[in-house]
């Protein structure tokens, strides 16, 4: 009699032991699910555009470098996802263009050229043209690049050693003359900003482009 009980009281001891292990095994999936679920729960934040400091208004003249002037028509506030952003709505009267400047990117944004800085671009375009001994392709980069700067003594450059001195076409490619023309367009655009209707006229004078053709003609 005494060995049958003792043989009952392993295999009862054996199953306390196994129930043991089971709880311990629940406890540890329980709390697995709770860290898991504690980590899909998103945290709710209101994302916003970095902060940044105005610096145009409503009415300012801009330049932007890939489409010339512009004028700063509204400053306005939409929802992209989940981030709140101010921008500028920059119309381009030359092309007919409507730009969104987000606020944190108006670093690629310019004010137009005071009356100093379009006197020293007309300076450049009365001085002597600079043309490389290079392939046209190659200095047809290099006009593209200084036009799309954004710079208004580089693309007063790109004007002066292009210009031909006359509206006829002469000695001057297709792409000579698209480049050039939009170099003077850009630079015209700017020129009228500060010194109004006059801007043609003093480009002109100082690319001597006002000469009659009579004059440009060699003597036969």
């Amino acid at each position: 009699m005494p060995k049958n009980k003792g043989k009952r009281g392993r295999k009862k001891g054996k199953k306390i032991f196994k129930t043991k292990k089971k709880l311990v095994l629940k406890k540890s999936i329980n709390k697995n699910i709770s860290k898991t679920t504690d980590e899909k729960i998103p945290i709710s934040k209101i994302k916003k555009q970095p902060t940044e400091a105005k610096k145009y208004s409503i009415n300012d003249y801009v330049v932007y470098p890939k489409h010339g002037v512009g004028k700063i028509v509204s400053v306005d506030k939409a929802k992209i996802g989940d981030i709140d952003i101010t921008f500028y709505k920059v119309f381009i009267e030359k092309e007919k263009l409507t730009l969104s400047i987000p606020l944190n990117q108006q670093s690629h944004l310019r004010h137009v050229s005071s009356t100093s800085q379009i006197a020293k671009a007309i300076s450049i375009l009365k001085s002597k043209p600079k043309i490389k001994r290079t392939m046209w392709s190659r200095r047809a980069q290099e006009y593209d690049q200084k036009i799309n700067s954004g710079k208004i003594y580089e693309l007063a450059e790109v004007v002066r050693d292009l210009n031909k001195k006359t509206d006829i076409i002469v000695d001057q490619s297709y792409s000579e003359r698209q480049l050039f023309e939009k170099a003077y367009d850009r630079l015209q655009s700017e020129m009228q900003v500060v010194l109004g209707d006059k801007a043609k006229q003093k480009m002109d004078k100082a690319l001597k482009r006002d000469q009659p053709i009579e004059e440009m003609k060699p003597a036969g």
